[in-house]
């Protein structure tokens, strides 16, 4: 449906989005006089879940244009208008946090940016049963976020709070203490690979040290069946982009899914899409970890990769190397960490 002249414009935003639907209107212009050119000043009114919700949005504003002001713009909105811009001079990595701190922040979607308190901040906090790293990546969400707000005028300084919040007791303070599979649960998960194809996919982790992300946004492109390795091109760290070595066991694990549908990404949905962490976590994960009757995050794959292949003494810098460690790593392990694949190879078979 096309607009009348100077009644304002919907457009739907590309990607997955809460509220797609971007509303706008031009309220004056700009001529400039030494290229003849006329500049359009534009006001956005907001962003909406529906069509029927930003076309409802554009006429209220044209029967009240001044009753849109920063005062009504919510928490959900400030984000939306700050990532469009930081995330494309963003690592794809560091978009990946942001939105993962971003779904903690439920309770504030629908908030008046204004309405925000250290309270409401404190209880995001405080609930999110995240570990220290982790809240400290929403501080500086919440920074950004606030930062934004001070610079587009919707609250002035006086209202930064951010740097009252306390996240060293909040949330989970023990959340980094990962619990590996034992021997007798990992024997459990290989007597069950037939009862479900995502029962597999927990071995994949653990015989292979990768983030549950890394596994996730692994394209097909980046998988080497024949030489046994797939390259890790996406990680959270630079030490965690990195050649993979693929074990025997799993081997037809990594053949399966690579054969199975025509997605891009070797992990596939039921409905052979890609996965998001949220999709897998609540829907597969969660199902075959309850199915099995054991309590284990994602994560936990990866120290049990790390504490099965130091049973082994497979000595540490190769173990840096698959898992993509560079923390701990020692200047002569920083300097001198070019391995052959075959070494990594023999190294993910001994367990």
């Amino acid at each position: 449906m096309r607009m009348p002249n100077g009644y304002g414009s919907i457009r739907k935003l590309s990607g997955k989005r809460r509220k797609p639907y971007h509303v706008q209107k031009t309220v004056s212009y700009t001529v400039n006089v030494e290229t003849k050119t006329v500049k359009q000043e534009r006001v956005t009114i907001g962003y909406y879940a529906t069509k029927q919700e930003a076309l409802q949005a554009l006429a209220d504003y044209n029967a009240n244009p001044y009753d849109i002001n920063a005062s009504k713009i919510t928490f959900s909105e400030i984000y939306e208008k700050w990532s469009d811009r930081k995330f494309v001079e963003t690592s794809k990595s560091n978009v990946n946090g942001y939105k993962a701190s971003y779904n903690i922040c439920g309770i504030l979607y629908d908030m008046r940016f204004v309405d925000i308190k250290l309270s409401h901040l404190q209880r995001v906090a405080d609930e999110s049963g995240k570990n220290y790293p982790t809240l400290k990546k929403l501080k500086v969400l919440f920074g950004q976020l606030f930062d934004y707000a001070v610079i587009h005028e919707i609250i002035t300084k006086e209202k930064h709070i951010v740097e009252y919040l306390n996240i060293k007791d909040a949330g989970n303070p023990n959340k980094n203490d990962r619990t590996p599979f034992t021997n007798d649960e990992v024997d459990l998960v290989w007597k069950n690979i037939d009862c479900n194809e995502y029962v597999p996919v927990v071995l994949m982790l653990i015989y292979s040290g990768v983030r549950i992300s890394e596994l996730l946004d692994l394209k097909k492109a980046d998988v080497h069946l024949s030489e046994k390795w797939f390259y890790v091109r996406d990680s959270k760290t630079n030490a965690g982009i990195r050649m993979v070595p693929i074990a025997d066991k799993t081997f037809r694990f990594f053949e399966y899914w690579y054969n199975k549908n025509d997605c891009e990404y070797l992990l596939s949905s039921t409905k052979g899409k890609h996965f998001t962490y949220r999709n897998y976590y609540d829907s597969y994960w969660t199902m075959v970890i309850n199915e099995l009757g054991l309590v284990h995050k994602p994560h936990d794959t990866r120290h049990t990769c790390v504490s099965l292949l130091a049973m082994e003494k497979v000595d540490p810098t190769t173990i840096k190397k698959i898992v993509g460690h560079a923390g701990a790593q020692t200047l002569t392990e920083r300097v001198y960490t070019h391995l052959d694949m075959s070494v990594l190879l023999e190294a993910i078979n001994k367990i």
